[in-house]
C-alpha cells in the first residue's frame, strides 16, 4: 500500500520509487490540488508532465517540485512543462498530440484542472467556461491520450470530481434556460464528471486502462479565490480557515494513481482512501452524457455539416 501522508507529504518518504520508470500526467498542475499532486507523483519516482494554462505559474511550479525533489547538478529533473487550456478545444488537441508525439507510453493521467464561475462566460468554442472546462476538457484530454495509456498498460486515470454534485440536465448543460449560478454551474459538471467516469470505465475493459473518480475534501485552493462574487469571497475566507490543504486533498489522488491493490479496480467512487457510494448511477443517462461530450468536442466543421 502507498504509506500514509508523512511529514514528506502524501505518501511519505517510504513510498519513494513506487512509480519509478513511470509517465504521469497532471492538468491545472500549476496549484492547489494540481500541483500537490504532481509533487506527489514525482516524490513516488515518477517522472511528472505539469499542464497549466498560465505558462509563468507553471514555470514557478515546476521550479519548486524540481528543487524539493534535489536532483543531482547537471541530471533531468524528471519534470517536464506543458501549456493547454482546457476550455478551448483547439489548445487541448494541440496539446495532446504535442504530448503523445514526445512520449509514445503515459501510465497515469490525473484529471484535475477547472473552475468555479459566479458569472456566466464562454469558452473559445462558444461553450459555457464551466462545462467546458471541468466537462468538455476532461473528456477531450483524455481523449486525445487515450492510445498512450493504452500503450503505457496497465495505466489509470484518476478524476477529480467532488461531492459537491448535483442538478445536472443534459438539456441544458450550458444553463440557457435555467438561472446561471456558480455553486449550479460547478454542480452540476461534478456529478458529470462522475457519470462520465462511468461511462469511461466501461469502454476501458480488457484494455489495461482504469478509471476512478474522487471527492479531494473541501480544499484551499485557488479555485474559489478566483471565482469572484460575494459567494466566492465568502467561500475562500471559510476555505482558508476551514479547508485542508492541497496536500491532504491529493492524498487521495496518489494513492488511486499508485497502490498496487488497485491495479483492477476501475469505475469506483473514493473519498479518503474509502469507496463512497455514489448516487449518480444509471448506464442509460450515462452513455447520454458520453454521447453529448462526443457531440459537443467534434471539430466546429463537424458541428456545421450536422445542422
Amino acid at each position: 500500500m502507498i504509506p500514509a501522508p508523512g511529514p514528506e507529504g502524501p505518501g511519505g518518504a517510504s513510498g519513494a520509487g513506487a512509480l519509478s520508470g513511470r509517465l504521469a500526467v497532471v492538468t491545472g498542475a500549476s496549484a492547489g490540488i494540481g500541483k500537490a499532486a504532481a509533487q506527489g507523483l514525482a516524490g513516488l519516482g515518477a517522472r511528472v508532465i505539469l499542464v497549466v494554462r498560465d505558462r509563468a505559474k507553471g514555470e514557478a511550479a515546476l521550479r519548486e517540485i524540481a528543487s524539493a525533489r534535489r536532483p543531482a547538478p547537471g541530471t533531468d529533473s524528471g519534470l517536464e512543462l506543458l501549456v493547454a487550456d482546457l476550455q478551448d478545444q483547439a489548445s487541448v488537441r494541440s496539446a495532446t498530440a504535442e504530448l503523445a508525439a514526445r512520449h509514445p507510453a503515459v501510465h497515469v493521467l490525473v484529471n484535475n484542472a477547472g473552475v468555479w464561475l459566479e458569472r456566466r462566460q464562454t469558452s473559445p468554442d462558444g461553450i459555457e467556461t464551466t462545462w467546458a472546462t471541468n466537462v468538455l476538457g476532461y473528456h477531450l484530454f483524455t481523449k486525445g491520450l487515450l492510445a498512450a495509456l493504452e500503450r503505457g498498460a496497465p495505466s489509470r486515470i484518476v478524476n477529480v470530481a467532488s461531492e459537491l454534485a448535483g442538478d445536472l440536465d443534459l438539456s441544458d448543460v450550458e444553463l440557457k434556460r435555467r438561472a446561471y449560478g456558480g455553486r449550479l454551474a460547478y454542480a452540476q459538471s461534478k456529478q458529470a464528471n462522475r457519470m462520465w467516469t462511468w461511462a469511461l470505465a466501461r469502454r476501458l475493459e480488457g484494455r489495461g486502462v482504469t478509471a476512478n473518480a474522487l471527492h479531494p475534501g473541501f480544499v484551499a485552493s485557488e479555485l474559489f479565490k478566483k471565482s469572484g462574487g460575494l459567494l466566492g469571497k465568502a467561500v475562500s475566507i471559510y476555505s482558508g480557515l476551514r479547508a485542508r490543504s492541497p496536500e491532504e486533498g491529493a492524498d487521495t489522488v496518489l494513492w488511486l494513481a499508485a497502490a498496487p491493490e488497485l491495479r483492477d479496480t476501475t469505475g469506483r467512487f473514493f473519498a479518503n482512501r474509502r469507496e463512497r457510494a455514489c448516487p449518480f448511477r444509471g448506464r442509460a443517462e450515462e452513455e447520454a452524457l458520453y454521447a453529448l461530450c462526443e457531440r459537443m468536442t467534434e471539430p466546429a466543421s463537424r458541428r456545421l455539416e450536422a445542422r
